[in-house]
């Protein structure tokens, strides 16, 4: 997930960018006035710009950092006072195809927008199939994705190349979908916005999200991890690893991380009281039964002919 991102003409660094957020948050919080608004919506203005181009993001790969990323609070807090800013934006395709939002956010224009360019310049435009799809302001979509309908990408949210995002996949705010993963129909992969410290959900190069599968509260799939259709990972879930006779769990400090490679479906626990255990109960539980090998990659590969 190092993709190198397309040179916008006219960007800052994020250093400076950073300091210029950390000023319209203070101005901010001293009391909005015309002067904090204006600073506020330009800063919010350029931050959506950079994350759409790919020059930042919400959180960075880092080998150094708790669960081999870096939380960028700094984007998530900018992220969030987009939603403080004042006024509204309505946008309107016939009756149907109408709805309002933040007047900072609204939705891109998936033909021309900063990525949109970069990706055709590229040689590998989006493919993204008419009939419902959004894409919010401040996500980011690497050169030849394809994003099926109906699907909803959200602010701060990124997906790179050779990613798709299939028919009713859900991808919230700010998370990271790393190079050739494959969000099968009915996927959710939740949004983590506050605290703007805590990491948001992660995907891993290579991963396969089964049909339905919902990967929340900050959850972070390893490289190459096959997530069974109908599986639900949180950041706090309890993982029973079958191979290696262990329990993986996650904590609000510490969200859970599925080890790269490993084959997770639906499994059942029973039970923890004896009252229960009597009655039959089981409780719901993922599991791993399995690392990857040839003949998975042989059932979760991409179909070429489909891209």
């Amino acid at each position: 997930m190092s993709d190198a991102a397309p040179t916008i003409v006219g960007s800052v660094g994020p250093g400076e960018l950073r300091e210029r957020v950390e000023s319209a948050m203070a101005a901010w919080a001293a009391g909005p006035g015309d002067a904090a608004e204006a600073l506020a919506s330009a800063v919010v203005a350029e931050v959506l710009d950079e994350l759409e181009s790919g020059r930042v993001r919400a959180a960075t790969p880092d080998p150094e950092a708790e669960g081999g990323w870096r939380v960028e609070a700094w984007l998530k807090s900018a992220i969030l006072l987009a939603f403080r800013l004042p006024g509204m934006i309505e946008q309107r395709d016939g009756p149907i195809a109408a709805g309002r939002d933040k007047s900072s956010l609204g939705v891109i224009d998936v033909l021309d927008s900063i990525g949109a360019r970069a990706a055709a310049e590229a040689g590998a435009p989006w493919r993204i199939v008419p009939g419902g799809t959004s894409v919010r302001r401040g996500a980011y979509l690497a050169p030849g994705v394809v994003v099926m309908t109906p699907a909803f990408v959200n602010t701060g949210a990124r997906v790179e190349a050779g990613s798709m995002v299939d028919s009713h996949v859900l991808v919230g705010s700010c998370a990271q979908v790393g190079r050739d993963v494959h969000l099968a129909a009915g996927v959710q992969v939740g949004g983590v916005l506050e605290p703007p410290g805590a990491r948001p959900v992660i995907i891993e190069d290579g991963a396969f999200v089964g049909g339905s599968a919902g990967l929340y509260e900050g959850v972070t799939v390893g490289r190459g991890a096959v997530i069974g259709a109908g599986v639900i990972l949180t950041g706090q879930s309890r993982l029973v690893d079958l191979v290696e006779e262990r329990e993986l769990r996650g904590t609000p400090e510490r969200p859970l991380v599925v080890p790269p490679g490993a084959v997770v479906v639906p499994g059942t626990r029973p039970a923890s009281t004896p009252w229960g255990q009597r009655q039959g109960i089981a409780v719901s539980v993922p599991v791993i039964v399995k690392y990857r090998d040839a003949s998975t990659d042989v059932r979760v590969a991409l179909d070429d002919a489909l891209r």
